[in-house]
């Protein structure tokens, strides 16, 4: 997990549309960046439709969300129309953002040991610098949670 006071690494990678998404894109507003294993998974559904029902929340304290994950442009946009998101999110299949941002880590389920996204939520502020760095998310109250440190 990056460390709070860093400058947070700049990205360009695709959302649901195919449009290119750069973090500089947003300097100027909060973003909560947040990562997420898979889609369509129940907690990672959770987490998505949560920040997706409080965006107008998120708007009015002038901060974006922007999800992302190692899905393909086609899974998000399946993912958005089936839980109808009205949040961001990025494919990486190349794991390259997951990686700069260090949340491709060794995870262990059922004794079976594999690598993964751990479920990691940053919060960078207007100048592009992180304030906020949690990798013990919660994916039902993530949303709750940040609306709540804003």
């Amino acid at each position: 997990m990056l460390e709070v006071g860093k400058k947070a690494p700049e990205f360009s990678l695709p959302d649901q549309n195919g449009v290119i998404h750069k973090l500089s894109d947003y300097l100027g507003k909060k973003v909560i960046l947040y990562f997420y294993p898979k889609d369509n998974t129940p907690g990672c559904t959770k987490q998505a439709c949560g920040y997706s029902e409080k965006y107008p929340e998120f708007l009015e304290k002038n901060v974006e969300i922007i999800g992302i994950s190692k899905d393909t442009v086609a899974s998000h946009k399946r993912f958005e129309e089936k839980q109808n998101l009205k949040i961001t999110i990025l494919a990486d299949p190349e794991l390259e953002v997951i990686k700069e941002y260090d949340v491709w880590k060794e995870k262990k389920l059922y004794g079976k040991v594999s690598m993964g996204v751990v479920r990691t939520t940053y919060l960078i502020d207007e100048n592009g610098v992180i304030i906020k760095a949690n990798d013990k998310v919660k994916a039902a109250t993530d949303p709750e949670t940040m609306l709540n440190e804003i």
